[in-house]
C-alpha cells in the first residue's frame, strides 16, 4: 500500500544526511510503508546541524528529523514507531509477542550499544584526545562486541529476514547498520553467518536499495 497526502496536508519532512545510519533506518521505513517524504539535507561535516533554525527543529542539533505537520520527531526510534502507527501497513512488528520482542531487542542493541559509539562526534572527540589508530580500535571492538551479541540473538530465529521470512523493525536497523560499518569502517559480515544472510537478503530488495545513502540527494556524485 502506498500512502499520499490526499487530505491536503503537506508532504512528511525528513531532515536528513546522507551517511546517516539513523536517518538511513529512517529511509527505509519511509520506502517500505511507501511514504511520499521532501528530502531536506543537514551536511553535519559543513557544522548545518548547529544552524539556529535547524536547532529550532532539535535542539540536539542531530539527525533525523521529521516534520509532519505541527508535529516534530527527532529520534530515529521514535519517528518509525510514530511512522508505523500512522501508516500501519506492512506492519514492522509482529504479532507474535516473543518474536516482537526480538524485534525491540535488535533494534535496541545497535541503537543504544553500537550506533551512539561511531557516531562523527564521539570519534572525533576519541581521536582528538588519543589518536587515529586508537579510534579506529574504539570503531572496530564496538562494532564487533555488537554483532557477536546480534548474532547470537537472532541465530535461532531467523529466516530470510532477523526474526523469519518477513521484513520487520530488526532488519531495518541491522540493513542500515552493516552497511554503515562497510563503507565507514571496511567492517563486514563473513564472521557473523546469521547477520550476512539477513544482508544479502536486504540486497534484493529495490526498498532497501533505494534507501542507501549513495543514492540521497545530498550524496557526492562520486558515491553513485
Amino acid at each position: 500500500m502506498a500512502y499520499s497526502n490526499d487530505d491536503k496536508t503537506d508532504k512528511l519532512k525528513l531532515y536528513s544526511y546522507w551517511r546517516s545510519s539513523c536517518g538511513h533506518r529512517v529511509r527505509i521505513a519511509l520506502s517500505l510503508k511507501g511514504i511520499e517524504y521532501e528530502y531536506i539535507p543537514v551536511n553535519l561535516l559543513k557544522g548545518d546541524q548547529f544552524d539556529p533554525d535547524f536547532m529550532k527543529i532539535n535542539p540536539m542539533a542531530t539527525v533525523p528529523a521529521l516534520v509532519d505537520g505541527d508535529v516534530v520527531i527527532t529520534d530515529s526510534f521514535a519517528i518509525i514507531m510514530y511512522l508505523d502507527e500512522k501508516y500501519p501497513e506492512p506492519p514492522l512488528l509482529p504479532r507474535d509477542l516473543h518474536k516482537r520482542a526480538l524485534n525491540y531487542q535488535a533494534a535496541i542493541i545497535i541503537s543504544s550499544s553500537i550506533q551512539p559509539h561511531q557516531n562523527l562526534a564521539v570519534i572525533r572527540y576519541i581521536e582528538e584526545k588519543t589518536n587515529a589508530q586508537e579510534k579506529i580500535a574504539w570503531v572496530h571492538n564496538t562494532i564487533k562486541k555488537g554483532y557477536s551479541a546480534l548474532e547470537k540473538l537472532l541465530a535461532n530465529c531467523a529466516g530470510k529476514y532477523a526474526t523469519g521470512d518477513e521484513v520487520y523493525l530488526a532488519d531495518l536497523f541491522l540493513a542500515a547498520q552493516i552497511h554503515g560499518a562497510m563503507i565507514k569502517f571496511q567492517i563486514d559480515v563473513e564472521s557473523y553467518p546469521t547477520l550476512a544472510k539477513c544482508y544479502a537478503s536486504y540486497n534484493e530488495l529495490s526498498v532497501f536499495q533505494d534507501a542507501i545513502p549513495a543514492k540521497q540527494p545530498d550524496a557526492p556524485a562520486r558515491t553513485i
